[in-house]
């Protein structure tokens, strides 16, 4: 009976080391919560054996009813006719199996219906649901608005709509693009106005590019504030689809054909104000768009993950000169290569799904308001700092899984040869979804200079000073690699003052990347070589990575200390135009 949990070693791996007992103990009210539920975990153990029930009907779902339905659902895609959409069978199937093993409202609390997850065991399931399809995560991830409004609604709107996105009877969409409006969302346009007399906000306007459109339940943002032209004029807003939102056409796409992508039209719709006025853009789609960074995160690792495993299959199956070609080195070498890249970018979305749950705790130990006073600074400062992470990780993650996938998905189509470049194979699939990640909810570059403010307040020194201590003592065959990190150390830090002494945006900008590739080439090292402590695997995959990839570390920075300007000052020479 195939499974994406139980068969997947890495997955179990990261599963059976996650130490996330402190934020289990938070988020199940030092497990107070069993005494009104008889469901909810009594302590650690039987919360972990709990997780661990739930990812496997999760993993065996998607490996027996959705990855199967991939196909189809890719072929058949959704539909749109007479201003309606409609899901690809295979997708409404996919759905329904979900709802009906209670796999709906992951993270959303108990008191709705929801399953109270960590976020770092929801996101397991949302990386496996991305394997078997990636054009259903778009939908299924989509329940995420609904941590938005349990974030930020109001308690009739919690009571509301929560229940609904538990029980599967609802779907959710975040209305955010417009057709001037992309990553510069400062330029939303679309009109919210009050209504004095009927007591209710109304919409007018049209969005672009708008993931599951033909959803239920919308987040939207709008912009509330006459005269204004920037984030502090937009807010956010609740909007129950009725009749006066139309749904004008849905997109042709390369790729995520089961996930429809549409432009709206709202004409006078009702809807909610979430929260304050003019914190839309400032607060709740920051908040949002983080949730939704992650969960792409998420799916260029499952895409990854299923295209290298149909790429290693066929390589033990097809022979080419009297032998299997994954005998032959450049096959298996691109495999080992793809291998560490997937798990090494699952190690780093896991850990920034735990940033995200400490954060979440800590902000409910702070908001539940009893400690005393020593007790709430001690507690401030760290979700100072562990918010941080989590704001810098969370972009680290988006950049390097889609880039990655994009990669993975490539070498998956190469290994198959010409037959990979055919739809009989399911890998040119893979190839074409793993395409979008890297460009929605935040393209690569933008990601690169999220990530980099916290790069250049050295928030990375805190996380290389852990591994380091809780190596000390133990660095066994990797101690001489210790000791290189701690040089580079030094000169990423050399670096970080090279862009910032120049004092020059541009400059600033085009070494981003470079300065963001050199602080995760040390994160990944540190990682793998604490990881190689617990597996031989993980061992053997640290030193392929400190042999073969940390020596870029010396080149990047060379780069960076040499300053060379020649792109920025001759760009337009060089590409021959004038602007």
């Amino acid at each position: 009976m195939p499974n994406f949990f139980t068969e997947n070693e890495d997955r179990l791996f990261q599963f059976n080391n996650l130490d996330i007992k402190e934020i289990v103990e938070i988020i199940e009210d030092n497990y107070k919560q069993a005494e009104k539920y008889d469901y909810a975990p009594e302590n650690y153990k039987d919360a972990i054996d709990t997780y661990k029930r739930i990812l496997t009907i999760a993993g065996q779902i998607c490996a027996e009813i959705i990855d199967p339905l991939a196909r189809s659902v890719d072929e058949e895609g959704a539909k749109f006719k007479d201003g309606e959409v409609e899901y690809a069978h295979g997708t409404k199937v996919a759905l329904e199996t979900l709802k009906k093993a209670d796999l709906m409202g992951g993270t959303l609390p108990r008191v709705y219906g929801g399953l109270n997850l960590p976020n770092v065991i929801n996101n397991i399931i949302i990386e496996m649901v991305s394997e078997a399809d990636a054009s259903l995560m778009n939908i299924y991830g989509l329940q995420d608005i609904g941590v938005t409004i349990n974030k930020f609604g109001s308690k009739e709107q919690k009571d509301k709509y929560l229940p609904l996105f538990c029980s599967g009877e609802v779907t959710g969409a975040m209305d955010l693009t417009e057709p001037e409006a992309g990553s510069d969302l400062q330029a939303v346009q679309l009109k919210a106005t009050y209504d004095e007399k009927e007591g209710v906000w109304r919409l007018n306007g049209v969005k672009r590019f708008i993931t599951n459109g033909c959803a239920d339940i919308h987040l939207v943002l709008a912009r509330s504030e006459e005269g204004t032209k920037d984030a502090r004029g937009l807010s956010m807003f609740l909007y129950k689809r009725d009749k006066d939102m139309k749904i004008r056409r849905i997109e042709e796409k390369l790729g995520i054909h089961g996930s429809p992508t549409t432009e709206l039209q709202f004409n006078d719709a009702k809807a909610e104000l979430v929260g304050k006025r003019k914190l839309g853009l400032i607060k709740y789609v920051m908040s949002l768009m983080n949730g939704a960074r992650l969960g792409v995160s998420l799916q260029a690792l499952g895409i990854a993950q299923a295209a290298y495993n149909k790429a290693l299959k066929y390589a033990l199956e097809r022979k080419q000169f009297g032998q299997k070609i994954i005998e032959f080195p450049a096959v298996y070498d691109m495999l080992t290569n793809d291998k560490l890249d997937i798990e090494i970018t699952r190690s780093l979305i896991y850990y920034t799904s735990k940033l995200v749950d400490e954060t979440e705790a800590l902000e409910k130990i702070i908001e539940e308001g009893n400690l005393d006073r020593e007790s709430l600074t001690k507690y401030r400062e760290r979700l100072k700092i562990v918010s941080k992470k989590a704001d810098t990780f969370t972009p680290l993650s988006k950049y390097y899984s889609t880039e990655m996938a994009n990669k993975v998905c490539y070498d998956a189509i190469q290994v198959h040869g010409g037959t990979g470049y055919m739809k009989d194979f399911d890998v040119e699939r893979h190839y074409r979804d793993a395409r979008i990640t890297s460009i929605y909810e935040g393209t690569t570059q933008l990601q690169v200079v999220a990530a980099i403010g916290g790069i250049v307040t050295h928030i990375m020194d805190d996380e290389y000073e852990g591994f380091r201590n809780r190596a000390k003592g133990h660095e066994g065959e990797f101690i001489d690699v210790y000791e290189k990190l701690k040089k580079y150390e030094k000169m990423l830090h050399e670096a970080i003052e090279k862009v910032q002494e120049k004092k020059e945006k541009t400059y600033y900008d085009y070494m981003a990347r470079t300065v963001v590739d050199m602080a995760l080439l040390i994160w990944f090292a540190y990682k793998l070589m604490e990881e190689s402590k617990k597996s031989s695997k993980k061992s053997m995959l640290a030193r392929k990575f400190t042999v073969e990839r940390l020596p870029v570390f010396e080149a990047l920075y060379k780069k960076v200390m040499e300053a060379d300007e020649t792109t920025i000052r001759n760009y337009e020479e060089l590409l021959g135009i004038k602007i």
